[in-house]
């Protein structure tokens, strides 16, 4: 057996309530605590309890020097008790664990022949499973003893007389499925730190009836908090690899303090294993790609598309320009757009979400996101930024527009569907048609071209959010363009703002265009 070194922490507490009074005491460190000790236990010089050392076969025991009584005439009730402590258990080698240790209340501090392991130092062979040693004993067990049927090496016991196959009351598993982690440099972040064990319990242990949606990056639980009864979404994303953690978690309670209307609220997180847990405020009306795509649904009208397209591009203005860092989302799409009690659309889900300083260049990362939102430059130069993040914006809008997935298309894309229609002449007929035409004319098409220009294969000649805004807000008109700047790099939005001055890069060759377009009057109040 590996010899082990079991040290009981900074404060113990114990406490016996009686009908008649409650006694108590506690222990910040155990100099002065006067305890009797034997064997190998021992006070270190840091005023830790030390039961055993590095030795082999050992046994220590640490008793409180006064004696409890538990029961008292003449009603002879039995007395309550609890106690909380921090232990740490450091066996010599990792793999091997150590004997464990015991929490006793024994009617004598004199325990002859109590033998180590399996028995904890409180009895041996001959005496144990014998009723007249009147021992309590909760037992923290990191061996898995056959003969006493121990449930695995891992485990709380509440043992009687040292028996879990004569008068076991109950055996309790070490709550391994509240195990989480926690290290030093988190505690910094307080208050955006949960427990696995509040998580667990807000949903129900993760039920899959309170599952409210699932994707490629985690799977999203409703849950209640049980101290607050605050309704949460929870969302599970696996993270393999410790590296770049703490600039994670960084990041996360940064993001934590994102204040807008069209942002669902992160809280907070937690860490388990190789597990994040992302704690959102939870929309009662679920996400957008449900009422988009479910037929089964009642479809959104389109003033409540347009409202929706509205608050996601506000948000995405804030996250670009006007928070104290540049936020770049990296998974904007229909189901990270949750729907309010009132059908706004709120941008959630900053699981994949990156922050760099204004004036920075955003650093190289992999390549993450959701196909059919993922900008062509990405492949080439791995760096997610405003651009990107306004091309999967442009793949969202001609989503909510049309009615259909980016990724739905079998013979061409989205992108190219509409522009046919464009050229047609009749772009707003690419509009849902589940909408029964119910739209305002000129609308759909500014919000239809929005969703192109953003969608350009080019980032230099994709609209930036505050012009997005603009735009579709009536403050600003769009460009007079032509379905061929689908097809060519155009830059026209330095300068944009007093239309001082426009200029183009190509993409392909042998091309004529303006050098000053004129400006369209189709603006969002536009007729039918």
């Amino acid at each position: 057996m590996a010899a082990m070194v079991l040290k009981l922490l900074f404060c113990t507490l114990l406490m016996i309530k009686t009908v008649a009074q409650t006694t108590s005491f506690i222990f910040n460190g155990f100099h002065g605590a006067n305890l009797s000790l034997n064997n190998a236990a021992s006070i270190t010089s840091g005023g830790l309890l030390r039961l055993t050392d590095t030795g082999k076969q050992e046994t220590g025991h640490a008793f409180f020097p006064n004696p409890i009584i538990f029961d008292r005439p003449p009603s002879r009730s039995i007395s309550s008790f609890a106690t909380k402590f921090v232990f740490a258990i450091v066996p010599e080698y990792p793999l091997l664990g150590g004997a464990g240790f015991a929490f006793a209340i024994s009617p004598s501090k004199a325990l002859p022949n109590a033998m180590q392991n399996q028995y904890l130092g409180l009895l041996n062979t001959t005496t144990e499973d014998k009723p007249s040693n009147h021992i309590f004993a909760v037992e923290f067990d990191t061996i898995l003893t056959q003969e006493f049927n121990d449930i695995d090496d891992n485990h709380v016991g509440i043992d009687i007389n040292i028996s879990i196959v004569a008068i076991i009351v109950v055996v309790i598993r070490r709550r391994l499925k509240y195990a989480e982690l926690l290290e030093d440099w988190e505690l910094e972040y307080g208050p955006t730190r949960y427990s696995y064990r509040d998580l667990f319990k807000a949903t129900k242990g993760f039920r899959e009836s309170e599952l409210l949606g699932a994707g490629g990056f985690g799977r999203v639980y409703r849950g209640v908090l049980p101290a607050s009864e605050t309704v949460i979404a929870v969302k599970r994303v696996s993270h393999e690899s410790r590296q770049g953690m703490r600039e994670f978690v960084s990041e996360i309670a940064s993001i934590g303090r994102l204040r807008h209307r069209h942002l669902v609220q992160l809280l907070g997180y937690c860490r388990r294993k190789r597990e994040l847990l992302l704690v959102y405020e939870c929309m009662p009306n679920g996400s957008l790609d449900r009422h988009l795509f479910d037929v089964s649904r009642p479809s959104l009208d389109w003033e409540q598309r347009l409202r929706i397209v509205k608050g996601v591009a506000s948000a995405l203005l804030y996250l670009h320009e006007e928070w104290e860092q540049v936020v770049i989302h990296r998974d904007v799409k229909a189901s990270n757009v949750l729907l309010d009690e009132r059908m706004e659309g709120r941008l959630g889900d900053f699981g994949l979400a990156r922050l760099y300083d204004h004036g920075t260049d955003p650093q190289t990362t992999h390549v993450v996101g959701t196909l059919g939102y993922l900008a062509p430059e990405l492949a080439r130069t791995g760096k997610a930024a405003k651009a990107t993040d306004v091309y999967a914006f442009g793949a969202f809008v001609l989503e909510v527009a049309c009615g259909v997935r980016s990724s739905a298309m079998e013979e061409f894309s989205l992108v190219d569907w509409v522009i046919e229609h464009w050229r047609r002449g009749v772009i707003s007929e690419a509009g849902d048609p589940r909408l029964g035409g119910e739209y305002c004319v000129g609308e759909m098409e500014v919000v239809l071209k929005i969703g192109l220009m953003c969608s350009h294969g080019s980032a230099t000649a994709r609209p930036g959010m505050r012009q997005v805004v603009r735009f579709l807000d009536g403050d600003a008109a769009l460009p007079d363009i032509s379905p061929d700047y689908m097809e060519v790099g155009v830059s026209l939005w330095d300068g944009f703002e007093g239309f001082d001055h426009l200029f183009f890069t190509y993409d392909a060759s042998s091309l004529s265009l303006l050098s000053e377009p004129s400006v369209t009057e189709s603006v969002l109040s536009g007729g039918r």
